[in-house]
């Protein structure tokens, strides 16, 4: 079930997503035409035609490689680590075509930005030293749209694939940083330093890059717009 929202005032639109996963369908909010436009023409088959459901996503990071880490965004998803291989609980489903992006902020081993206090009683598996060129480990789960079992996909990422600058990485990479810094700044994120609005659209506006149907260029205008109100 795809649920699909229209209007203002007494909106609810984290019911409509609730619906919607337990529904194995995505949800969006309607506001302009041009969103209509996106939802039901240029993205119809993403929004309507599931090709992967119960997707689940677990990432161990090496400690040796990363300090600490967190994920931003995605609280309303979080699943029990034992839930990870249970078919019987339910995940997001993916549509075709469909994208989706996780970030995660890390401290790297032997920082000094640390917020955490170093834990008195670590376990140090003794195979540890096999997996020195590993920054984290991904292992993805989904079914078939018309299955009941999972598949599980494994990747190591390693070190050679970090970028030691931003600027070093790819449009799609810093554009989406900057729509998650903007996110985090609209929540009044505790760990933005002195990170601002203007630093998140000068990154879009720089990583906008190929913008086919002006999605890039509306949330610089929606990011412009915030900056304007001057309350973040």
């Amino acid at each position: 079930m795809t649920t699909l929202g229209f209007g203002a005032g007494n909106y609810n639109y984290a019911l409509m997503e609730q619906l919607a996963d337990v529904g194995n369908g995505n949800a969006a909010y309607i506001d302009l035409i041009s969103e209509a436009q996106k939802v039901l023409v240029n993205e119809m088959n993403s929004t309507l035609l599931t090709i992967a459901k119960d997707v689940k996503i677990q990432i161990e990071f090496n400690p040796n490689q990363i300090l600490e880490y967190r994920l931003i965004g995605y609280e309303n998803r979080m699943l029990n680590q034992e839930d990870f291989k249970n078919d019987k609980v339910d995940a997001g489903d993916i549509g075709a075509g469909h994208t989706v992006t996780a970030f995660y902020e890390i401290t790297p081993a032997g920082s000094d930005y640390g917020l955490l206090p170093q834990s008195r009683y670590e376990a140090k598996p003794q195979s540890r030293n096999s997996y020195q060129n590993e920054i984290a480990f991904i292992r993805l789960r989904f079914k078939q749209p018309d299955g009941k079992a999972s598949r599980e996909i494994i990747h190591p990422v390693t070190v050679k694939e970090m970028k030691p600058e931003l600027s070093m990485a790819t449009d799609d990479f810093r554009f989406a940083s900057a729509v998650a810094g903007f996110g985090q700044l609209l929540k009044n994120g505790k760990h933005m330093g002195d990170w601002n609005l203007e630093q998140a659209i000068e990154l879009a506006r720089n990583a906008r890059g190929e913008d086919s149907h002006g999605y890039r260029s509306g949330f610089i205008r929606l990011a412009e717009l915030a900056n304007s109100i001057g309350t973040l």
